[in-house]
């Protein structure tokens, strides 16, 4: 018996369009999959600041896509963090833990050796949709 799994696409106008052949987010079944976000604003222009001024917009910009599926930040289950420098880790932690301050979602942070325009951080998430 073959079964097929419907994707439906996620787009938002609260959020930075895709820069390249992606799309903001994917919902198959009860999951959702949201693109790694950069520190842009919904515009696309790049926010200026450190590592904690990018990681509140990159959480944003997830936030918005979540939103856009009928789901919030604590329907989290997944992220990847890739940071330009581990050594930007305690900080960016710190603000992380403010928007997941309860039962944080599974995690992998990396180093990346380059990440898109110079950032400092790219993240990714994977939510589950209610009923």
């Amino acid at each position: 018996m073959k079964t097929s799994m419907r994707k439906v696409v996620i787009s938002t106008d609260q959020a930075p369009a895709p820069s390249g052949a992606y799309t903001q987010a994917l919902v198959a079944g009860p999951l959702v999959f949201v693109s790694g976000q950069i520190p842009l604003d919904a515009q696309g222009r790049m926010v200026q600041g450190d590592i904690l001024d990018q990681t509140v917009q990159v959480i944003n910009n997830i936030k918005a896509i979540l939103a856009a599926a009928d789901c919030s930040l604590k329907d989290v289950v997944k992220t990847t963090v890739y940071l330009a420098d581990m050594a930007d880790f305690p900080e960016f932690n710190r603000v992380y833990a403010e928007f997941f301050p309860t039962h944080p979602p599974a995690r992998t942070a990396i180093q990346a050796a380059a990440l898109p325009r110079g950032v400092s951080i790219e993240m990714d998430a994977i939510a589950v949709r209610k009923g």
